[in-house]
């Protein structure tokens, strides 16, 4: 991996330990639909994919009710929720890194774009990213498919060789092998090592310093 040159990271589980203001968010929004409120083991299925459909998953609802339940979401998200957050530690080393060695940066996210913004630039590692991709706040353009191909109409003088995706999720390994381009997938967010596995992830890590060494060794 020491030879790519556009690195492509995932936000919440990969750069961010997002758990605590997520899952206040969703306890939130079930409250407000008078909802049983699952143990927190349970809700972290939420984290990773689009939340519409987990919102749909989980209260048996149909995709124009799962997004209204995303705008009450948002409601505690866009306020408190969004900095009930952490980065892992190494990851602003591991970023400053990767600059150093001449590689760009590339964010792709489910989350939405303006959130991942404002995320990247309270924690101060926004100026070591060369590009923001992620969702539209309609609830467009959420899937991992479409956000890597957005990536990749930015990169377009580089060969899908020279890309890797980074995420914690199968949905982030799921984009990266549809569009053929290698991935990592990182044991420490909030997948599973077989989930990523079946997904077809090109390496595993566990910490971000595997991660670090693996892609700057």
């Amino acid at each position: 991996m020491q030879h790519k040159k556009v690195i492509l990271f995932d936000l919440d589980g990969t750069i961010t330990q997002s758990e605590e203001g997520i899952l206040n968010s969703i306890i939130y929004t079930l409250k407000k639909y008078g909802r049983e409120v699952p143990e927190k083991n349970k809700l972290k299925q939420f984290i990773g994919p689009p939340l519409h459909e987990s919102f749909m998953r989980m209260m048996g609802v149909d995709e124009a009710e799962g997004y209204r339940a995303v705008d009450v979401y948002r409601e505690y998200y866009a306020t408190k929720g969004i900095f009930e957050n952490e980065m892992y530690e190494g990851i602003p080393e591991l970023l400053l890194s990767l600059v150093k060695k001449g590689c760009k940066i590339a964010l792709a996210t489910s989350k939405p774009q303006k959130y991942a913004a404002q995320i990247l630039a309270y924690f101060k590692i926004d100026r070591h990213f060369d590009s923001i991709t992620g969702a539209f706040m309609d609830g467009t353009r959420t899937d991992k498919k479409e956000i890597i191909e957005h990536v990749l109409s930015i990169y377009t003088e580089s060969e899908k060789a020279d890309l890797v995706m980074i995420g914690d999720r199968r949905h982030d390994i799921i984009g990266a092998v549809f569009h053929n381009v290698d991935s990592i997938g990182v044991t420490y967010g909030y997948g599973s090592k077989e989930e990523l596995d079946e997904a077809g992830a090109t390496k595993l890590v566990s910490s971000v310093s595997e991660l670090k060494a693996l892609l700057l060794k």
